[in-house]
């Protein structure tokens, strides 16, 4: 009788201040130090979407994707839709009234164990221009949704990557 691979025990091959290269069985994957999850924001205000473009290095390009960031990188403890709100308004200026959690997805889970919860925030006010950190250079679409489809195809001939969430608000024009 052979040992499938999820009886074998986890091995951390290597590990940095944020990522963590595991082996289990004849599996390779990353996974977040601690197991850290994100929070992913899809805001829609007045008919328009709020998506935000940022170089990321792994890319080696912009990025266009919806708001997100790190539950509990600043506070011990946070929820995920206590961190969705800090950065939905950190990243494009916007303050929601609620922030509900839609549940929990895993963007690549052949090759990486991190998940994110996706929340929808609803009753937003502008507080500010948004645009992250100092060191993020966040740049923030507020899309009409009627042109999402059109605005995402001009990104990408564009030379912008396009994050795989977006499929969320895509989908059914691609079918």
């Amino acid at each position: 009788m052979s040992v499938t691979d999820a009886d074998m025990a986890e091995e951390t091959v290597w590990s940095g201040r944020f990522l963590e290269m595991k082996k289990r069985g004849r599996w390779e994957y990353v996974g977040r130090v601690g197991g850290t999850q994100a929070a992913v924001v899809i805001a829609i205000d007045d008919g328009h979407v709020l998506l935000v473009e940022q170089y990321r290095v792994p890319l080696g390009r912009a990025c266009l994707e919806l708001p997100a960031g790190l539950v509990g990188d600043e506070e011990a403890g946070e929820s995920a839709e206590a961190s969705a709100a800090r950065e939905l308004e950190e990243e494009t200026g916007y303050r929601a009234a609620t922030v509900t959690s839609l549940g929990t997805f895993y963007a690549s889970p052949g090759m990486v164990s991190e998940c994110f919860t996706l929340v929808r925030a609803e009753g937003l006010t502008k507080v500010s221009d948004g645009g992250g950190t100092a060191d993020e250079n966040i740049i923030v679409h507020r899309v009409p949704l009627a042109r999402l489809t059109n605005f995402i195809a001009e990104r990408r001939a564009a030379g912008t990557a396009i994050d795989v969430k977006l499929l969320a608000l895509i989908g059914p024009s691609l079918l």
